[in-house]
């Protein structure tokens, strides 16, 4: 019997999740609305208000990623006039509950707090109305319902934060862990051939037997500062991973990742544009390694089957795109999100910036952007790829 693997199941999210429920949920209203309508199919005004009102708040739900406060608040006055318009209970609240959670869990806390006493004390003036499907029992229900949601999104958020947090620290006392190694490593041994170096040129002309034997010191430090440096450095790469013998990768290289994209489903178009001059090789690095976690992202977690890279080589700066068409998802949720946060930290270093981040028709893009000099070799390029001993 084959094996059922339930973690390929999963919900939808980002625009196609919102799309869904709205066509759900106007569906669901549709039937409803459907009851008004009299043996004739005869609509009155007030049905097609209806009508219309459920229309405008279900499509408003999609456009909550560019304008979240603006169609949290259009959907809790558009779902209340339904209300007072229409005579059937129809699920349409289900809407404004939607983008209620989706403002707490993004941090918004105030306004969908603000949002959520609006229907309540809407529901509420509803019942002391002496409105027929409106009573306490409702209104107590509702706020129960609301204060729920928030309550949830709320914990959302704190978790997120929370993790986030959690990895930036563990990342700041990695790197000062190593800073401290490298200061103790390199400190010493660098002390130590700056005194025997001076005790050498001292000591050439008058004793030049000492003079030699400060240089054999010289010798014999650098190769243990050395082998320390290489052992200090080796923590940063994976237990079973050698150290490379090959040149960094950079942009020529991009037809292996292709290859082995294209292996693992993936269809890749990789589209170039500007001057194609020689880059530094720090940037061609962090381009290659940008495109290459993309891509991995987009095998592992957003189940995509086309991916666009598009480079541009400009006169002092790289850009680059890469666009998939998988769920979207926010991928900082994945594992540890150390995959965005490296990228990222790639881009800084050299000044550059970096944004990841669902699109607004669905799929996922990452965008670069990594400047660089008229000098092609900047201070401290890719030492995290090369040994730095040569060896």
């Amino acid at each position: 019997m084959p094996h059922l693997d339930v973690t390929r199941f999963r919900l939808p999210t980002g625009p196609r999740a919102d799309l869904a429920l709205a066509g759900f949920v106007l569906v669901l209203a549709g039937v409803a609305e459907g009851q008004r309508l009299g043996s004739n199919w005869d609509a009155t005004t007030s049905a097609i208000v209806s009508w219309l009102l459920a229309t405008a708040v279900c499509a408003a739900l999609p456009l909550r990623h560019r304008h979240p406060v603006a169609v949290g608040w259009f959907t809790v006055l558009g779902t209340g006039v339904y209300y007072l318009l229409s005579t059937v209970d129809g699920p349409l609240v289900l809407i404004p509950i939607a983008a209620l959670y989706a403002l707490a869990a993004h941090g918004r806390i105030q306004a969908s707090v603000a949002m959520a006493a609006a229907m309540v004390i809407g529901v509420g003036a509803g019942a002391l109305a002496g409105t027929g499907d409106v009573n306490g029992t409702a209104v107590f229900m509702l706020t129960g319902w609301l204060v729920a949601v928030v309550a949830l999104g709320a914990m959302r958020h704190g978790r997120v934060a929370y993790a986030e947090e959690e990895a930036r620290l563990r990342a700041t006392q990695e790197r000062l862990r190593i800073a401290r190694e490298l200061h103790d490593v390199i400190g010493h041994n660098m002390s130590m051939i700056h005194v025997q170096a001076s005790s050498a040129l001292h000591r050439m002309q008058k004793d030049p037997t000492q003079a030699q034997e400060a240089l054999t010191a010289i010798k014999q430090g650098s190769r243990d500062g050395l082998q320390e440096l290489r052992a200090t450095l080796g923590v940063l790469r994976q237990v079973d991973e050698e150290a490379p013998t090959a040149p960094s990768p950079g942009l020529s290289r991009i037809d292996e990742l292709v290859s082995s994209a294209a292996r693992a489903g993936l269809d890749v178009r990789i589209e170039q544009s500007g001057a194609h001059s020689p880059l530094p090789a720090a940037v061609g690095l962090a381009a290659y390694r940008i495109v290459q976690e993309s891509l991995t992202n987009a095998v592992k977690h957003s189940d995509a089957r086309h991916v666009v890279v598009r480079i541009h080589h400009g006169d002092r700066e790289l850009t680059l795109s890469v666009q998939d068409d998988g769920q979207g998802a926010t991928r900082s949720g994945h594992g540890d999100g150390s995959g965005i946060a490296g990228m990222t930290e790639r881009a800084r270093a050299l000044g550059g910036t970096l944004s990841a981040e669902p699109g607004s028709a669905g799929g996922f893009i990452v965008r670069g952007q990594l400047p660089f000099s008229d000098h092609h070799e900047p201070i401290g390029g890719a030492v995290d790829d090369q040994d730095p001993a040569g060896g």
